[in-house]
Parts: C-alpha cells; sequence; structure tokens
C-alpha cells in the first residue's frame, strides 16, 4: 500500500495542472521559468564536465574514470532512492530506462573519455554544439514533437556557429577522436530524448538514478577490472576531476536536466547547451590554461541570439 501511495503521488506531481478557479495562468509561466532555470543548471554542470575529465585522466585510465564514476553515482543514486523508499520503476520504463543507460551512463562518458586522451576539450566541445539539433532530431522522430520553422532555422544557425568556433578553436585539423565524438553525440542525444520523455511520468531524479543503477552488474565488474590494469595516480586534480564527473555531472546535472526538459520540453531544453560549449571554453581557460581567441565574445553574443529566438519559437 506504502508503494502504491507512493506512485500515485509521484504521477500527481508530475502531471500538469490546467488553470482553472484559483489557479492563475501565471503559473504555467512561472513552471517554465523555473523548468528553463533548472535546466540551464544542468547545462552549467555539464559544460564542466570535459575539463573535469581531462583532470581526472591525470590519475586514471579511460576505462577506470567511467567505471568508477558511474559506480560512485550509482551509488549517490541507489542511496537516495532507498532512503526515500522509491517503489521499482513499472515494467513498462524499462526499456527506456535502458535506452537512458545506455547513452547517458555508459555511452557518451566513455567514448568522450577516449576521445580526450587525444583531443583537447575546444575541439571535443563540437559534439556539444551538434548535440541541441541531434536531440531535437531526435525527439522529433520519438515522441512526434514538431517545433516551428523559426525554431529550426535559429537551433541551425546557433548549431553552425557553435561548430564553426570549436573548430577554429583546433585549428581547423580532424582527428582520429572524432569517430568517437560523433558517435558519443548520436548516443547521448537518443538517451537525452528517451530520459526527456521518461521525466513527464516520474521525477527526474529517478529517471536517471534508476538508470544508473541498472548499470551497476555492468559497471562494478568493469571498475574493478579496470583498476587492476590501468595505473592509478591520486593527485589534486585526478580526485577532483573524478568526483565533479561522478557526482555534479553523472547525477545531480541530469537530475535537474531532466527536470528542466519535462517542464519546457526537449527541444527547447535542448538549445540551452547551445551555450555549453562556450562554457566550456571559459572553463578550460580557468582551469586547464587553454588560450581562448578573439572570436570569443562574438561567438557567445551570437549564440546567446539564437537561444533567445529558440526559447520564443512556439512549438
Amino acid at each position: 500500500m506504502r508503494a502504491q501511495d507512493s506512485a500515485t503521488a509521484q504521477t500527481a506531481i508530475a502531471v500538469p495542472v490546467a488553470p482553472g478557479p484559483g489557479r492563475p495562468a501565471t503559473g504555467r509561466g512561472s513552471a517554465a521559468r523555473a523548468g528553463t532555470f533548472q535546466a540551464a543548471l544542468g547545462v552549467t554542470a555539464f559544460s564542466l564536465t570535459f575539463p573535469a575529465t581531462a583532470w581526472g585522466l591525470e590519475g586514471f585510465g579511460p576505462w577506470s574514470l567511467v567505471a568508477v564514476r558511474t559506480v560512485l553515482a550509482a551509488v549517490i543514486a541507489g542511496g537516495c532512492l532507498l532512503a526515500l523508499r522509491v517503489p521499482f520503476p513499472g515494467r513498462r520504463h524499462w526499456v527506456g530506462l535502458a535506452v537512458v543507460a545506455a547513452g547517458v551512463v555508459l555511452g557518451f562518458p566513455l567514448l568522450t573519455t577516449l576521445a580526450l586522451q587525444t583531443s583537447t576539450t575546444a575541439h571535443a566541445a563540437v559534439v556539444v554544439g551538434l548535440l541541441p539539433l541531434t536531440t531535437a532530431l531526435f525527439s522529433a522522430l520519438r515522441v512526434g514533437t514538431r517545433p516551428s520553422r523559426t525554431f529550426w532555422v535559429a537551433a541551425s544557425a546557433g548549431a553552425a556557429v557553435v561548430i564553426a568556433f570549436t573548430v577554429q578553436q583546433s585549428g581547423g585539423a580532424l582527428t582520429s577522436a572524432d569517430a568517437y565524438l560523433f558517435g558519443a553525440l548520436l548516443i547521448c542525444a537518443a538517451g537525452y530524448t528517451e530520459g526527456g520523455r521518461l521525466a513527464r511520468v516520474m521525477p527526474g531524479w529517478q529517471v536517471i538514478g534508476w538508470a544508473l543503477v541498472l548499470c551497476l552488474p555492468v559497471t562494478v565488474p568493469v571498475a574493478v577490472t579496470a583498476l587492476s590494469y590501468e595505473p592509478v595516480q591520486l593527485t589534486a586534480h585526478s580526485v577532483t576531476g573524478l568526483l565533479w564527473v561522478a557526482a555534479g555531472s553523472q547525477f545531480l546535472g541530469l537530475v535537474v536536466w531532466y527536470r528542466g526538459m519535462a517542464a519546457i520540453g526537449i527541444p527547447k531544453a535542448s538549445q540551452l547547451q547551445l551555450a555549453q560549449p562556450l562554457l566550456t571554453l571559459v572553463w578550460s581557460v580557468l582551469l586547464l590554461g587553454e588560450h581562448l581567441t578573439p572570436a570569443a565574445p562574438l561567438t557567445a553574443a551570437a549564440v546567446l541570439v539564437c537561444i533567445a529566438v529558440t526559447q520564443r519559437a512556439r512549438d
């Protein structure tokens, strides 16, 4: 009975309530603003992922870093699920959670970590520059959303600006890491789309929480094996990088990100990620000592204009 009541309460929270007596229409606008803020927090957390991964690779091998970060994030998520006595998700959600796990929990972290062994964070940022447009495309195919022509034009323009900027930052040369990066782009877009869909019927933190727990039978043995083969050097940078990608990028960032997508829709939330490569470049300067060209502020202004247009465009 307790599990049934909990599930009923969660469903009630997840379903939007139409304006009516005692419920002013402005509440919907407040929910949209809150959703935009939460999605923006997620983008900020994600923007630190590449620099934190670069730090983590200073002391861990790529397989160790990805496996350990996922196990740590799953421990945090599993602890929250147990403490709140959250019932196990219904069978109809298992396939969707598996897609989230394959794309967001395993695929994207592994492929980008492998890419960052030979690529700079600036070059890797091309992935998140293309991710909003790819996520919107997956959303149109998966959940039937049909953004307006203005939305697509602004989104495409923003993606083109980000791509041009990040490629220019890396000297315009393509590397062997590009295969990893474009593979990560596709699999992450699928995971984001499925997670955003699930976040409409269950709290966003439970979506990523169950996806992380679902991966434990794979990530625990991989972590043990990888740590026995790859050398480990514990430094301030490597430990900080590991903790951030585990707690910040892998769990907390995705919690607010999925809540934001559920509130404002997958296409609009995904367009906020157009700012992510620029934020990543800022963190790269501050944390990794990389240098930016004078094109950075011009690109930032262009991207912000595109984001403003997509947020005003009607679905």
